[in-house]
């Protein structure tokens, strides 16, 4: 398994004066908040290069908050809290997941209370694209196992599966031909976590060692997480070998034909493929994924 460096950055108790509240006196008069600010993000490559411009900024964080809280009042601190949450997760692309608690000392309650405070917390959702195939045993039943299995672990959701669809053996050719599909959906899992959920799937349904491109019961590509790229020797996104494969390229742009990844049109690139080699991949009749 590969293991980010996961970094926690915290802004505490950034002091602001604004009038959200219930209460007419509150909104009339305003009052002192405190928010708080914890943020998770692989700043690997930030630490490994000493870079600033990879790091998320503190900076940034506070005017993300100053930016919300100044805007519209809100009744509830919950809802101003959820707001900083989303600023935060649009304004800091490499935070994967924010949590904002909001803090009123002056809180009109008839008790001795020292404050009040709420604490709300989103997670970056990223849109996920897999390809799935086998060439071995009851090869429909499987993939559909195995799209199944991903729909069902937490913190992944598959919201489409393509058509079924036969392909040539490619880069080993002397072995049976593959059933294919692709599938869209969402995760708030990192790349490395999604990886892992895919080989853990793959070893229960009967996936063993053997040869490089070789014969399978089943095989899970993951073929981009989100917008970011991810290089590294056990896991490059998006996939090394996305536009060299009809297999992959024609299942994705039935699902969805205008998708791009990394700038690139899947629907392009298969109409290129076909101008090299020809089309390798058939669409089953009557079949679904």
């Amino acid at each position: 398994m590969i293991t980010p460096a996961l970094t926690h950055v915290r802004v505490h108790d950034l002091c602001l004066f604004g009038h959200h509240g219930v209460h007419e006196e509150e909104t009339r008069l305003g009052q002192r908040f405190y928010i708080s600010l914890e943020v998770q993000a692989d700043l690997s490559a930030a630490i490994a290069g000493d870079d600033y411009t990879q790091a998320v900024c503190y900076g940034q964080l506070c005017q993300s908050a100053e930016r919300v809280f100044q805007a519209e009042p809100c009744k509830l601190i919950e809802t101003l809290a959820g707001r900083i949450c989303a600023a935060v997760l649009v304004d800091c692309p490499a935070v994967e997941d924010v949590s904002v608690t909001v803090r009123k000392p002056s809180a009109p309650v008839p008790h001795v209370v020292e404050d009040v405070s709420v604490t709300v917390t989103q997670q970056r959702v990223h849109r996920v694209g897999f390809s799935l195939g086998a060439n071995l045993g009851e090869r429909e039943a499987v993939l559909r196992a195995a799209v199944g299995a991903l729909g069902h672990q937490p913190g992944v959701e598959i919201d489409v599966v393509s058509s079924f669809y036969d392909s040539a053996p490619w880069g080993v050719e002397d072995q049976p031909p593959f059933v294919n599909i692709a599938a869209l959906g969402r995760t708030i899992l990192p790349p490395q976590a999604v990886l892992g959920l895919c080989k853990e799937i793959e070893r229960s349904l009967g996936r063993v060692p053997g040869r490089r491109w070789g014969e399978r019961a089943v095989d899970i590509d993951l073929l981009f997480h989100g917008e970011r790229p991810v290089k590294h020797p056990l896991l490059t996104l998006p996939h090394a070998h996305l536009f060299d494969r009809a297999f992959v390229l024609e299942p994705l742009a039935e699902l969805e034909p205008n998708l791009e990844i990394a700038g690139r049109s899947v629907t392009e690139a298969l109409a290129e493929l076909d101008r090299i080699a020809g089309d390798v991949t058939r669409r089953m009749p009557g079949q679904g994924g």
